[in-house]
């Protein structure tokens, strides 16, 4: 029985992990064009319980892409320079849309293996009923 909760707290650490990841990719799209915003990154790394590994994981602090932000030349933009150029956004759509894609199924995943570790735990409590 210690497994079969092992196993439902490590999918819900990767559930609340990839969560995290898809809240970052739908800021970083809903600012795609707003100008001088820098893309949010999230990693996991690995739970430990007083230097033993759990198997769970855990998101990282929220860091910032640190790519160079795209001069745009628009000189009639309200923050343009003096010479006509704003900064735009590192935001690149193909590349959230792809995060956002591989982070709900990740999330599929993990809730399929929650769902199957309860249903097995269920049938064990079943049989042992008997």
């Amino acid at each position: 029985m210690s497994d079969l909760l092992s196993a439902v707290k490590i999918a819900s650490s990767g559930m609340k992990a990839q969560a995290v990841r898809l809240r970052h990719v739908s800021e970083n799209i809903a600012n795609a064009d707003t100008p001088g915003y820098h893309r949010k990154l999230v990693s996991f790394q690995e739970d430990v319980d007083f230097g033993r590994e759990t198997g769970r994981v855990a998101a990282s602090p929220t860091r910032y892409d640190r790519r160079e932000l795209p001069q745009i030349y628009n000189p009639g933009h309200p923050m343009a320079d003096a010479n006509g150029y704003y900064r735009g956004s590192n935001v690149d759509l193909v590349i959230e849309i792809a995060d956002s894609r591989e982070a709900s199924r990740s999330y599929e995943a993990n809730l399929r293996v929650f769902e199957q570790s309860r249903q097995m735990g269920s049938s064990l409590l079943d049989l042992i009923r008997r």
